[in-house]
Protein backbone atom coordinates (compact mmCIF):
# COMPACT_ATOMS: atom_id res chain seq x y z
CA UNK A 1 0.00 0.00 0.00
CA UNK A 2 1.52 3.36 -1.05
CA UNK A 3 1.77 5.49 2.29
CA UNK A 4 0.81 9.01 0.71
CA UNK A 5 0.93 11.03 3.67
CA UNK A 6 3.76 12.52 5.80
CA UNK A 7 3.68 11.22 9.16
CA UNK A 8 6.76 13.61 11.08
CA UNK A 9 8.49 11.08 13.33
CA UNK A 10 9.01 11.64 17.24
CA UNK A 11 12.70 11.59 16.32
CA UNK A 12 12.34 14.34 14.00
CA UNK A 13 10.42 16.44 16.08
CA UNK A 14 13.64 15.88 18.86
CA UNK A 15 15.99 16.49 16.72
CA UNK A 16 13.78 19.78 15.28
CA UNK A 17 13.27 21.51 18.68
CA UNK A 18 16.91 20.58 19.76
CA UNK A 19 18.42 22.50 16.74
CA UNK A 20 15.66 25.20 16.80
CA UNK A 21 16.63 26.03 21.04
CA UNK A 22 20.34 25.96 20.34
CA UNK A 23 19.84 28.13 17.52
CA UNK A 24 17.26 30.87 18.92
CA UNK A 25 19.64 30.52 21.99
CA UNK A 26 22.51 31.54 19.91
CA UNK A 27 20.63 33.95 18.58
CA UNK A 28 19.44 35.51 22.28
CA UNK A 29 23.10 35.00 23.36
CA UNK A 30 24.34 37.08 19.66
CA UNK A 31 22.05 39.78 20.10
CA UNK A 32 23.19 40.94 23.98
CA UNK A 33 26.62 40.16 23.18
CA UNK A 34 27.58 41.45 20.28
CA UNK A 35 23.99 43.39 18.13
CA UNK A 36 23.83 45.34 21.75
CA UNK A 37 27.86 45.87 22.50
CA UNK A 38 29.46 49.04 22.15
CA UNK A 39 32.31 47.26 19.67
CA UNK A 40 31.03 48.64 16.03
CA UNK A 41 32.94 45.32 14.75
CA UNK A 42 30.86 43.11 17.30
CA UNK A 43 27.83 45.13 15.64
CA UNK A 44 28.70 43.98 12.00
CA UNK A 45 29.74 40.76 12.68
CA UNK A 46 26.27 39.94 14.24
CA UNK A 47 24.29 41.53 11.40
CA UNK A 48 26.58 40.35 8.37
CA UNK A 49 26.51 36.49 9.81
CA UNK A 50 22.52 37.27 10.07
CA UNK A 51 22.56 38.58 6.51
CA UNK A 52 24.93 35.74 5.09
CA UNK A 53 22.51 32.91 6.51
CA UNK A 54 19.31 34.89 5.81
CA UNK A 55 19.79 35.03 1.67
CA UNK A 56 21.72 31.71 1.51
CA UNK A 57 18.88 29.68 2.82
CA UNK A 58 16.13 31.48 0.71
CA UNK A 59 18.07 31.67 -2.45
CA UNK A 60 18.32 27.87 -1.74
CA UNK A 61 15.13 27.51 -1.22
CA UNK A 62 13.89 29.32 -4.18
CA UNK A 63 16.06 27.60 -6.41
CA UNK A 64 14.17 24.69 -5.60
CA UNK A 65 11.23 26.11 -7.27
CA UNK A 66 13.60 27.13 -10.26
CA UNK A 67 14.23 23.04 -9.95
CA UNK A 68 10.09 22.42 -10.53
CA UNK A 69 9.70 25.20 -13.39
CA UNK A 70 13.02 24.25 -15.17
CA UNK A 71 12.47 20.39 -14.90
CA UNK A 72 8.91 21.28 -16.34
CA UNK A 73 9.47 23.50 -19.49
CA UNK A 74 11.65 20.96 -20.57
CA UNK A 75 8.61 18.21 -20.27
CA UNK A 76 11.00 16.47 -17.28
CA UNK A 77 8.82 13.86 -15.94
CA UNK A 78 11.37 11.92 -14.12
CA UNK A 79 10.96 14.19 -10.83
CA UNK A 80 7.59 13.69 -10.73
CA UNK A 81 7.53 11.03 -7.97
CA UNK A 82 9.21 13.33 -5.26
CA UNK A 83 8.34 16.68 -6.52
CA UNK A 84 6.53 17.35 -3.56
CA UNK A 85 9.91 17.54 -2.18
CA UNK A 86 11.25 21.04 -4.21
CA UNK A 87 7.73 22.02 -3.47
CA UNK A 88 7.60 21.23 0.01
CA UNK A 89 11.15 23.76 0.47
CA UNK A 90 9.99 26.34 -1.89
CA UNK A 91 7.21 27.24 1.20
CA UNK A 92 9.94 28.48 2.86
CA UNK A 93 10.60 31.54 0.66
CA UNK A 94 8.28 33.99 1.80
CA UNK A 95 9.31 33.10 5.37
CA UNK A 96 13.05 33.47 4.93
CA UNK A 97 12.39 36.62 2.24
CA UNK A 98 10.49 37.84 5.66
CA UNK A 99 13.26 37.54 7.62
CA UNK A 100 15.95 38.62 5.21
CA UNK A 101 13.58 42.09 4.91
CA UNK A 102 14.05 42.60 8.41
CA UNK A 103 18.05 42.45 8.11
CA UNK A 104 18.09 44.45 5.51
CA UNK A 105 15.76 47.02 7.07
CA UNK A 106 18.15 46.90 10.27
CA UNK A 107 21.11 47.73 8.35
CA UNK A 108 20.07 50.12 6.12
CA UNK A 109 17.80 51.65 7.33
CA UNK A 110 18.22 51.78 10.89
CA UNK A 111 22.11 51.78 10.12
CA UNK A 112 22.80 49.07 12.47
CA UNK A 113 26.61 48.22 12.11
CA UNK A 114 26.89 51.81 11.49
CA UNK A 115 26.75 51.02 7.82
CA UNK A 116 29.99 49.28 7.51
CA UNK A 117 27.79 46.51 6.20
CA UNK A 118 26.54 48.62 2.96
CA UNK A 119 28.93 51.45 2.63
CA UNK A 120 26.75 52.92 0.17
CA UNK A 121 23.69 53.22 2.60
CA UNK A 122 26.07 56.27 4.48
CA UNK A 123 25.19 59.40 1.97
CA UNK A 124 28.13 60.94 3.95
CA UNK A 125 30.34 58.28 2.59
CA UNK A 126 28.82 58.55 -1.13
CA UNK A 127 29.42 62.35 -1.10
CA UNK A 128 32.94 61.76 -0.38
CA UNK A 129 33.47 58.26 -2.60
CA UNK A 130 33.96 59.26 -6.32
CA UNK A 131 33.05 55.84 -7.52
CA UNK A 132 30.29 55.19 -4.82
CA UNK A 133 28.30 58.56 -6.32
CA UNK A 134 28.72 57.17 -9.94
CA UNK A 135 26.93 53.99 -8.89
CA UNK A 136 24.60 55.90 -7.03
CA UNK A 137 21.65 56.17 -9.73
CA UNK A 138 20.95 52.34 -8.49
CA UNK A 139 23.05 52.13 -5.19
CA UNK A 140 20.42 53.65 -3.23
CA UNK A 141 17.70 52.77 -0.47
CA UNK A 142 14.86 53.46 -2.22
CA UNK A 143 15.85 51.77 -5.36
CA UNK A 144 17.44 48.56 -3.00
CA UNK A 145 13.93 48.04 -1.26
CA UNK A 146 11.51 48.73 -4.35
CA UNK A 147 13.48 45.91 -6.06
CA UNK A 148 13.69 44.05 -3.55
CA UNK A 149 10.06 44.07 -2.13
CA UNK A 150 8.83 43.44 -6.17
CA UNK A 151 11.61 40.42 -6.60
CA UNK A 152 10.37 39.06 -2.95
CA UNK A 153 6.61 39.44 -3.79
CA UNK A 154 6.87 37.48 -7.13
CA UNK A 155 9.02 34.84 -5.85
CA UNK A 156 6.69 33.96 -3.40
CA UNK A 157 3.26 34.34 -5.67
CA UNK A 158 4.50 32.34 -8.40
CA UNK A 159 6.22 29.81 -6.71
CA UNK A 160 2.79 29.56 -4.86
CA UNK A 161 0.73 29.14 -7.79
CA UNK A 162 2.97 26.59 -8.77
CA UNK A 163 2.04 24.30 -5.80
CA UNK A 164 -1.13 25.36 -6.17
CA UNK A 165 -1.32 24.07 -9.61
CA UNK A 166 0.13 20.86 -8.43
CA UNK A 167 -2.43 20.19 -6.03
CA UNK A 168 -5.00 20.22 -8.75
CA UNK A 169 -3.47 16.63 -10.20
CA UNK A 170 -4.80 15.36 -6.40
CA UNK A 171 -8.36 15.77 -6.85
CA UNK A 172 -9.91 13.22 -9.32
CA UNK A 173 -8.32 11.85 -12.61
CA UNK A 174 -7.89 14.00 -16.00
CA UNK A 175 -9.03 12.99 -19.12
CA UNK A 176 -7.17 14.32 -22.14
CA UNK A 177 -8.08 17.43 -22.92
CA UNK A 178 -7.71 18.30 -18.89
CA UNK A 179 -4.76 16.84 -18.79
CA UNK A 180 -3.15 18.89 -21.83
CA UNK A 181 -4.49 22.13 -19.99
CA UNK A 182 -3.32 21.17 -16.81
CA UNK A 183 0.39 20.75 -18.85
CA UNK A 184 -0.29 24.29 -20.40
CA UNK A 185 -1.03 26.08 -17.39
CA UNK A 186 2.12 24.60 -15.38
CA UNK A 187 4.19 25.59 -18.53
CA UNK A 188 2.96 29.50 -18.78
CA UNK A 189 3.53 29.82 -14.82
CA UNK A 190 6.97 27.96 -15.13
CA UNK A 191 7.94 30.11 -17.67
CA UNK A 192 7.09 33.25 -16.04
CA UNK A 193 8.82 32.41 -12.74
CA UNK A 194 11.84 31.43 -15.34
CA UNK A 195 12.09 34.92 -16.68
CA UNK A 196 11.86 36.71 -13.68
CA UNK A 197 13.92 34.06 -12.08
CA UNK A 198 16.63 35.46 -14.83
CA UNK A 199 15.92 39.23 -14.64
CA UNK A 200 16.98 38.78 -10.83
CA UNK A 201 19.04 35.81 -9.58
CA UNK A 202 20.18 35.89 -12.64
CA UNK A 203 21.06 39.39 -12.75
CA UNK A 204 20.64 42.22 -10.64
CA UNK A 205 19.85 40.29 -6.66
CA UNK A 206 23.10 39.54 -6.10
CA UNK A 207 24.77 42.80 -7.63
CA UNK A 208 22.51 44.68 -4.65
CA UNK A 209 22.53 42.08 -2.19
CA UNK A 210 25.98 40.28 -2.33
CA UNK A 211 28.42 42.49 -4.70
CA UNK A 212 27.21 45.84 -3.12
CA UNK A 213 29.21 44.35 0.40
CA UNK A 214 32.20 45.43 -1.89
CA UNK A 215 30.77 48.75 -3.64
CA UNK A 216 34.12 49.72 -5.26
CA UNK A 217 34.14 46.35 -7.05
CA UNK A 218 32.11 44.34 -9.66
CA UNK A 219 32.43 41.12 -12.00
CA UNK A 220 29.79 40.34 -14.68
CA UNK A 221 29.75 36.76 -13.93
CA UNK A 222 29.29 37.41 -10.44
CA UNK A 223 25.58 36.68 -10.60
CA UNK A 224 25.89 33.24 -12.37
CA UNK A 225 28.58 32.37 -9.30
CA UNK A 226 25.79 33.07 -6.98
CA UNK A 227 23.39 31.12 -9.18
CA UNK A 228 25.32 27.95 -9.47
CA UNK A 229 26.64 28.23 -5.76
CA UNK A 230 22.93 27.83 -4.56
CA UNK A 231 21.64 25.68 -6.94
CA UNK A 232 23.67 22.96 -6.41
CA UNK A 233 23.00 23.58 -2.68
CA UNK A 234 19.28 23.11 -3.45
CA UNK A 235 19.64 19.58 -5.32
CA UNK A 236 21.57 18.35 -2.22
CA UNK A 237 18.67 19.67 0.53
CA UNK A 238 16.36 17.96 -2.27
CA UNK A 239 18.55 14.79 -1.83
CA UNK A 240 18.84 14.47 1.66
CA UNK A 241 14.57 14.93 2.19
CA UNK A 242 14.35 11.72 -0.64
CA UNK A 243 16.28 10.16 0.86
CA UNK A 244 15.22 10.53 4.58
CA UNK A 245 11.34 9.76 3.22
CA UNK A 246 12.58 6.74 1.52
CA UNK A 247 14.23 5.37 4.33
CA UNK A 248 11.39 6.51 6.58
CA UNK A 249 8.95 3.79 3.59
CA UNK A 250 7.82 7.15 1.90
CA UNK A 251 8.00 7.79 -2.11
CA UNK A 252 7.96 4.05 -3.17
CA UNK A 253 7.77 5.57 -6.91
CA UNK A 254 11.39 7.00 -6.45
CA UNK A 255 13.92 4.24 -6.53
CA UNK A 256 17.92 4.32 -7.56
CA UNK A 257 17.51 5.90 -10.91
CA UNK A 258 16.17 8.97 -9.62
CA UNK A 259 18.95 9.23 -6.88
CA UNK A 260 21.17 8.80 -9.70
CA UNK A 261 20.08 11.71 -11.37
CA UNK A 262 20.15 13.99 -7.91
CA UNK A 263 23.73 12.74 -8.31
CA UNK A 264 24.42 13.79 -11.21
CA UNK A 265 22.98 17.13 -11.07
CA UNK A 266 25.14 17.70 -7.73
CA UNK A 267 27.99 16.91 -10.00
CA UNK A 268 27.43 18.61 -12.91
CA UNK A 269 26.57 21.91 -11.17
CA UNK A 270 29.85 21.26 -8.67
CA UNK A 271 31.74 21.49 -12.10
CA UNK A 272 29.39 24.50 -13.17
CA UNK A 273 29.80 26.34 -10.23
CA UNK A 274 34.00 25.69 -10.50
CA UNK A 275 33.67 26.89 -14.22
CA UNK A 276 32.42 30.07 -12.88
CA UNK A 277 34.96 30.51 -10.36
CA UNK A 278 38.23 30.15 -12.24
CA UNK A 279 36.78 31.77 -15.00
CA UNK A 280 36.18 35.08 -12.45
CA UNK A 281 39.49 34.43 -10.49
CA UNK A 282 41.18 33.80 -13.81
CA UNK A 283 40.20 36.93 -16.04
CA UNK A 284 40.63 39.13 -13.07
CA UNK A 285 44.15 37.93 -12.29
CA UNK A 286 45.37 37.90 -15.47
CA UNK A 287 43.95 41.66 -15.85
CA UNK A 288 45.32 42.33 -12.98
CA UNK A 289 43.56 45.97 -12.69
CA UNK A 290 43.58 47.45 -9.30
CA UNK A 291 40.00 47.87 -8.35
CA UNK A 292 39.17 44.56 -9.11
CA UNK A 293 41.93 43.10 -7.51
CA UNK A 294 41.39 44.07 -4.46
CA UNK A 295 38.08 41.18 -3.92
CA UNK A 296 40.95 38.50 -4.07
CA UNK A 297 43.61 40.09 -2.22
CA UNK A 298 42.11 39.80 1.22
CA UNK A 299 41.31 36.16 0.44
CA UNK A 300 44.14 35.09 -0.90
CA UNK A 301 46.87 36.90 1.18
CA UNK A 302 44.58 37.76 3.91
CA UNK A 303 43.27 35.88 6.95
CA UNK A 304 40.58 34.45 4.40
CA UNK A 305 43.24 32.20 2.70
CA UNK A 306 42.55 29.19 3.92
CA UNK A 307 39.07 29.31 3.71
CA UNK A 308 39.28 30.54 0.32
CA UNK A 309 41.27 27.31 -0.56
CA UNK A 310 39.19 24.78 1.53
CA UNK A 311 35.75 26.48 0.19
CA UNK A 312 37.83 24.99 -3.72
CA UNK A 313 38.62 21.78 -2.35
CA UNK A 314 34.96 21.04 -0.65
CA UNK A 315 32.94 22.04 -3.46
CA UNK A 316 35.24 21.40 -6.38
CA UNK A 317 37.90 18.49 -5.57
CA UNK A 318 35.49 16.26 -3.46
CA UNK A 319 32.74 16.17 -5.50
CA UNK A 320 34.46 15.40 -8.61
CA UNK A 321 36.56 12.53 -6.97
CA UNK A 322 33.52 11.22 -5.45
CA UNK A 323 30.80 11.26 -7.82
CA UNK A 324 32.19 10.31 -10.75
CA UNK A 325 31.75 6.96 -10.32
CA UNK A 326 27.96 5.86 -11.47
CA UNK A 327 27.93 3.53 -8.01
CA UNK A 328 28.56 6.56 -5.72
CA UNK A 329 25.54 8.47 -6.88
CA UNK A 330 23.72 5.15 -6.26
CA UNK A 331 24.97 4.88 -2.66
CA UNK A 332 22.50 6.14 -0.49
CA UNK A 333 25.36 6.60 2.04
CA UNK A 334 27.95 8.78 -0.04
CA UNK A 335 24.91 10.64 -0.92
CA UNK A 336 23.89 11.57 2.23
CA UNK A 337 27.10 12.84 2.81
CA UNK A 338 27.88 14.74 -0.38
CA UNK A 339 24.68 16.36 0.42
CA UNK A 340 25.80 17.63 3.40
CA UNK A 341 29.21 18.64 2.24
CA UNK A 342 28.40 20.85 -0.66
CA UNK A 343 25.55 22.29 1.68
CA UNK A 344 28.12 23.21 4.67
CA UNK A 345 30.52 23.76 1.19
CA UNK A 346 28.42 26.79 -0.13
CA UNK A 347 27.57 28.23 3.27
CA UNK A 348 31.39 29.06 3.77
CA UNK A 349 31.31 30.18 -0.06
CA UNK A 350 28.61 32.73 1.04
CA UNK A 351 30.85 33.44 4.29
CA UNK A 352 33.61 34.33 2.66
CA UNK A 353 31.48 36.29 -0.03
CA UNK A 354 29.90 38.23 2.99
CA UNK A 355 32.48 38.81 6.08
CA UNK A 356 35.47 40.34 3.70
CA UNK A 357 33.13 43.14 2.81
CA UNK A 358 31.58 44.03 6.08
CA UNK A 359 34.24 43.16 8.88
CA UNK A 360 37.25 43.19 7.12
CA UNK A 361 40.27 41.50 8.36
CA UNK A 362 38.80 40.53 11.63
CA UNK A 363 36.94 37.71 10.92
CA UNK A 364 35.74 34.68 13.64
CA UNK A 365 34.39 31.29 12.37
CA UNK A 366 32.96 30.90 16.34
CA UNK A 367 29.90 30.01 18.18
CA UNK A 368 27.69 32.69 17.10
CA UNK A 369 28.14 31.54 12.93
CA UNK A 370 28.03 28.23 13.77
CA UNK A 371 24.60 28.91 16.17
CA UNK A 372 22.68 30.83 13.27
CA UNK A 373 23.62 28.07 10.69
CA UNK A 374 21.79 25.30 13.39
CA UNK A 375 18.85 27.92 13.92
CA UNK A 376 18.11 27.86 9.71
CA UNK A 377 18.63 24.23 9.93
CA UNK A 378 15.34 23.38 12.43
CA UNK A 379 13.86 26.31 10.54
CA UNK A 380 13.85 24.41 7.27
CA UNK A 381 13.18 20.51 9.24
CA UNK A 382 10.51 21.98 11.00
CA UNK A 383 8.83 23.73 7.90
CA UNK A 384 9.45 21.08 5.75
CA UNK A 385 8.19 18.47 8.34
CA UNK A 386 4.86 20.20 8.58
CA UNK A 387 4.64 21.37 4.29
CA UNK A 388 5.46 17.59 3.24
CA UNK A 389 2.49 16.49 6.17
CA UNK A 390 -0.07 19.15 4.82
CA UNK A 391 -0.44 17.34 0.93
CA UNK A 392 -0.13 13.64 -0.45
CA UNK A 393 3.67 13.06 -1.49
CA UNK A 394 2.68 11.99 -4.78
CA UNK A 395 0.56 13.51 -7.00
CA UNK A 396 -1.22 10.33 -8.46
CA UNK A 397 -3.05 11.78 -11.00
CA UNK A 398 -0.18 14.11 -12.54
CA UNK A 399 -0.17 13.29 -16.36
CA UNK A 400 3.64 12.96 -15.98
CA UNK A 401 3.47 10.44 -12.97
CA UNK A 402 3.74 7.56 -15.06
CA UNK A 403 7.03 8.50 -17.02
CA UNK A 404 8.48 9.06 -13.44
CA UNK A 405 7.77 5.27 -12.32
CA UNK A 406 8.87 3.77 -15.63
CA UNK A 407 12.06 6.31 -15.01
CA UNK A 408 15.21 4.77 -15.76
CA UNK A 409 18.61 6.76 -15.45
CA UNK A 410 21.16 6.54 -19.08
Amino acid sequence: MIKQQFEIPAGYKKWTTALLGIGILALLLGFFLLGMSKDEHQQTRFWAVLLQNALFFLLVCNACMFFICATTLAMGGWQMSFRRVPEAISSLVPVFAILALIIFIATIVGGAGHHHIYHWADKNAVAGDEILTKKKGFLNPTFFFVWTIITLSVWSLVGRKMRQLSRQADEAPMSSETSRKYVWNNTVWAAIFIVFFALTVGSTIPWLWLMSLDAHWYSTMYSWYTFASTFVSACALITLFVIYLRNQGYLEYTNDEHIHDLGKFMFAFSIFWTYLWFAQFMLIWYANIPEETTYFKIRIHGPYRGLFWLNLIVNFVAPILILMKRASKRNYTVMVFMAVLIILGHWLDFYQMVMPGTVGEEFTLGWFEWGILVLYIGLIMYMVGRALSKAPLISKYNPFLKESIAHESP
